[in-house]
């Protein structure tokens, strides 16, 4: 059976090893040039420049493993497949191979023998789906001969005992793309494996939707299970996009001149189908930790349902947030976008604890056990450990004493309970859970306790539906923070991630070379960037730092980008974080004689149209980490 770090390994030597592929580097989970997302929650983000048609500096066949956070599930994080935090494993072609060499290879990793550099699946398990076509664009016919070349079957075609099968979905379930009204999209074929290959190919694991069942009936009229049946029999492994189309204004689509392969396979759920398991609380990713929150609960603890998924939000949270705190550009709990998402990590992971026993403080031991699983590959978290291990201790001691006056709140509400109406009872219950985070079974228990009738049927569904509205509201909001998808190259923010380039050197140029970057954020309206500076800048420091960003937009520097060594690099003097773990060849970006730096891009082509340059704030990021928030254009002229 592999391990996990095994298995990551085997993914990026075939497509190295046999496929001519370059592996890169994760890309930070805060997105430095895109202000559509709060953190990275797809594979294929960090490469946007490179699917628009910009050139990779380790050229045109990529491999790695991304980090990703996804928020927007975070009430269903605990079941068999929801996660906060994982890897998504990708291999890319940007306008070199397209679906037969991609689908080839993808079928090679998944059924060679693990000596022969795959993962040993018996083909007789995978299940594939194509794109049925619309009123726009055919059916993918190609992906489905290619397909059949491999030994499956269109399902409407095959024998019923075949199990290689091929069935096809409309639009919401295999086309991609594009994230905005117009851009690159197309058709993806998607890999499903079969968790219980003793049924025969038709059978549910349980009652679905009559809607999904009725996709597939067979001749007898009975209902054919199939890829995207809700039943849970099939488990999607792997999926991948083929970037053939443009999108126009009007609706209207068009071939790509550079087409693209866009692939991604979740790394925890591929890991728990290698190891034999059911999910992926099983895998060593988890189960270390797992057994170490039970302990921590003493005799406490009952193995039941609800207990069970407590301890999986728990470990699952608590590796998020360490990820978080630990990236290149980590950043710190707080009220606002991604610290805020930090924080409730955090906050939630604590208030399970409470729920299931756990009366000491756990996290930063949590913590330490996950920077000791993903450190050897994700280096960062130890390079940064001693920042995750501080701020993840101090956000524990400070919800402790928000944890505290919630009791006392609590308290209150018990002595008038009596007097209340279950309707009222409710209302206050729920500012209990939005304030404080105590769910609606500990306040139900303290009432229980404290004697106070009520009618409990009438009292949860009062509070479910308050729940149901505040979710409703939270996902709204996130459907915009963490959509995903194509990042931002509007100009304004190819012009502020420019001036983030200038700022660097302007900051090198007065508080000394030992500054370098921590962190950058853009938004539509404004550039923030963190670096390392043991004291609060002074006002002269920041003056003289303003007046030199705007010197070079005054002489309107060309901008241009060169590909070179890592040694060619650090000989002309480029500034950056040099991967050179990962391979040679780097993209440096040059502002005229003032700035030599490493970047993938994009910018602007001339400071001269940032216009004006101004610093709003400059404040304590934390730990030796200053931060700089900094506008440019009609705002910095305000």
């Amino acid at each position: 059976m592999p391990t996990a770090k095994e298995v990551r390994q085997q993914f990026i030597n075939f497509f190295v090893n046999k496929y001519n592929h370059k592996q890169i580097p994760s890309a930070s989970v805060i997105p430095e040039n895109d202000p559509t997302v709060l953190f990275t929650t797809a594979g294929m983000q960090p490469l946007v420049p490179y699917l628009m048609g910009e050139k990779h500096p380790f050229g045109n066949r990529l491999v790695d493993s991304q980090k990703c956070i996804r928020t927007d599930d975070i009430e269903e994080v605990g079941d068999a497949s929801h996660c906060t935090f994982f890897e998504m494993l990708g291999n890319w072609s940007l306008g070199d191979y397209f679906k037969k060499e991609s689908i080839n290879m993808s079928y090679q990793l998944l059924t060679l023998s693990w000596e022969e550099g795959g993962f040993g699946i018996d083909p007789n398990r995978l299940r594939v789906t194509c794109f049925e076509g619309d009123g726009n664009i055919e059916k993918d016919n190609e992906a489905s001969q290619i397909w059949q070349e491999l030994g499956f079957q269109e399902v409407q075609n095959a024998d019923e005992n075949e199990r290689k099968l091929i069935y096809f979905y409309e639009k919401k379930k295999n086309w991609w793309g594009p994230a905005g009204q117009t851009g690159p999209c197309g058709p993806d074929t998607e890999i499903f494996y079969d968790k219980s290959p003793e049924l025969s190919p038709f059978e549910h694991l349980s009652n679905s939707s009559e809607e999904l069942k009725n996709k597939y009936p067979l001749k007898d009229g009975s209902r054919h299970c199939h890829p995207n049946c809700e039943c849970g029999r099939y488990v999607e492994i792997w999926n991948n996009v083929f970037m053939q189309f443009y999108k126009n204004a009007d609706g209207s689509f068009e071939e790509l001149k550079q087409k693209n392969v866009d692939t991604g396979m979740g790394f925890e759920r591929i890991t728990a189908i290698l190891q034999g398991v059911n999910n992926h609380y099983q895998t060593e990713l988890f189960s270390e930790v797992i057994e170490k929150l039970k302990e921590m609960t003493g005799e406490s603890f009952e193995n039941n349902e609800e207990n069970e998924k407590s301890i999986r939000i728990i470990a699952d949270h608590l590796r998020a947030a360490t990820f978080i705190l630990g990236d290149k550009n980590g950043v710190t709990p707080s009220n606002t976008d991604q610290g805020y998402i930090l924080r409730r990590l955090i906050r939630r992971a604590i208030r399970h604890g409470k729920q299931i026993g756990i009366n000491q403080h756990f996290t930063k031991q949590i913590a330490e056990y996950f920077i000791a699983e993903y450190q050897d590959f994700f280096t960062e978290l130890s390079e940064n450990k001693e920042r995750v291990l501080n701020e993840i201790a101090k956000e524990e001691e400070k919800f402790q004493r928000t944890l505290e006056n919630g009791l006392r709140e609590m308290k209150k509400i018990m002595g008038e309970a009596s007097e209340l109406s279950v309707e009222n009872l409710a209302e206050k219950a729920f500012l209990l859970y939005e304030s404080y985070g105590f769910p609606s079974e500990m306040i139900v228990e303290e009432l229980q306790n404290e004697g106070v009738n009520f009618d409990l049927d009438k009292f949860n569904q009062i509070f479910a539906e308050k729940f149901k509205a505040h979710q409703d509201l939270s996902r709204a909001g996130a459907e915009q923070k963490f959509a995903g998808g194509l990042a931002d190259h509007s100009e304004e923010s190819k012009k502020l991630h420019t001036a983030t380039h200038l700022l660097h050197k302007a900051l090198k140029t007065v508080l000394g070379n030992e500054v370098e970057q921590k962190g950058s954020n853009i938004t539509p309206e404004r550039l923030r960037f963190d670096f390392n500076y043991p004291q609060k800048m002074t006002a002269e420091q920041i003056k003289e730092v303003e007046n030199l960003v705007n010197q070079q937009i005054e002489r309107e520097l060309p901008i241009s980008y060169e590909v070179m060594t890592v040694d060619e690099a650090k000989k002309q003097g480029a500034i950056g974080l040099f991967e050179d773990k990962y391979g040679d060849q780097i993209k440096v970006y040059r502002m005229g004689d003032f700035s030599l730096e490493i970047c993938g891009g994009p910018h602007t082509d001339n400071t001269g149209n940032l216009e004006h340059f101004k610093i709003l704030k400059e404040e304590a990021s934390s730990a030796g980490i200053r931060r700089i928030k900094a506008v440019i254009g009609e705002q910095a002229l305000k």
